[in-house]
C-alpha cells in the first residue's frame, strides 16, 4: 500500500471511526441545489446522497489530485467490509474444527 493510499485509508478510518457531523442531501437536491452541495463537499471534504430517506452515496472531496489513490483506498475499505462480513456471517454459523476441516478435505480427495 502506498503512502498516499495509507494517508487516505487511515482518513477513511477516522471519518468512520469519529462521530463526525456529516451533510445529507437528497436525490432532488443535487437536482435543484447543487451550488450549496459543492460548497459544503470542498468544505467538509464528504457529503452523502440520501434516496428515499436512505443514504445511497457519498461524495467525495479529491481536489488534491489524489483520484486513483482515493478510489483504490475506497475500494480496499469496501473489500474489507465485505471480508468482514463474511467473518461474522461464518462465526455465526460456528466454524469447522481442525478435524472436521481434514475430514473435509479427505472427502473431496476419495471423490465423495
Amino acid at each position: 500500500m502506498g503512502h498516499n493510499t495509507l494517508t487516505i485509508v487511515r482518513r477513511l478510518v477516522y471519518y468512520v471511526v469519529e462521530v463526525k457531523e456529516m451533510n445529507f442531501y437528497t436525490v432532488r437536491d443535487l437536482r435543484n441545489t447543487p451550488k450549496s452541495i459543492w460548497e459544503n463537499l470542498s468544505k467538509d471534504g464528504e457529503v452523502v446522497i440520501t434516496n428515499n430517506g436512505k443514504p445511497a452515496a457519498i461524495m467525495l472531496d479529491i481536489t488534491d489530485g489524489s483520484f486513483e489513490e482515493t478510489l483504490k483506498a475506497v475500494r480496499q475499505a469496501k473489500a474489507a467490509i465485505a471480508f468482514n462480513s463474511m467473518r461474522s456471517k461464518a462465526a455465526e454459523r460456528g466454524f469447522m474444527s481442525p478435524d472436521e476441516i481434514e475430514a473435509e478435505i479427505a472427502a473431496a480427495r476419495r471423490g465423495e
